[in-house]
């Protein structure tokens, strides 16, 4: 079974925001890996609403974030949705990881060529230079053997918008794969 992570936050006081707030900077600065952050309220709540009229209204405004870091999280209303979005998350993204300025990002199932292809049409802006490429693993990659064997996309991106990350995770997870294309 594949080890999953992910983080569901409820309405709650201070240390909800702290680790909220700890959570989003690792990942939006690149220091923790990006995994689903789940925002839970109740059918009709405005508390996750509140706080992120907050965040559009004062930090985005004067440039502290950026919109893509608002990608960062999905606003839920029930437990069902949270979970019914964490387990999207992985659908078809593994995980991903640096070899020295490319990222590789392990797949659980090949995409198609087109789906590759409209990936790099959607994220040009995100790439450093090239493309992004469906192979398998790297030499460098051999001390990883339980994933070795997983389809990879493999690119150079620019490493100053991890928001922007989330989307292309988003976009794999919402792509045809070879196993779709043959139903």
């Amino acid at each position: 079974m594949k080890e999953t992570h992910a983080v569901a936050l409820f309405p709650g006081g201070f240390g909800t925001m702290d680790e909220g707030f700890e959570v989003l900077t690792l990942m939006q600065t690149g220091k923790a890996r990006i995994i689903p952050v789940v925002l839970v309220d109740k059918p009709g709540g405005s508390y996750w609403k509140t706080w992120f009229r907050f965040l559009g209204d004062y930090l985005l405004k004067i440039g502290l974030v950026s919109e893509e870091d608002f990608h960062l999280f999905k606003f839920t209303e029930t437990v069902e949705q949270a979970v019914d979005e964490i387990i999207h998350f992985y659908k078809t993204f593994h995980s991903y990881r640096w070899v020295g300025q490319r990222m590789v990002i392990r797949l659980t199932q090949a995409l198609t060529p087109e789906a590759v292809a409209k990936l790099n049409a959607k994220f040009v802006d995100f790439l450093q230079k090239g493309e992004i490429v469906q192979g398998v693993a790297l030499p460098t990659e051999k001390n990883e053997p339980d994933i070795f064997g997983l389809p990879r996309l493999i690119f150079t991106p620019f490493r100053n918008n991890f928001g922007r990350l989330r989307c292309l995770i988003n976009a794999i997870n919402d792509a045809q794969t070879l196993s779709d294309s043959n139903l």
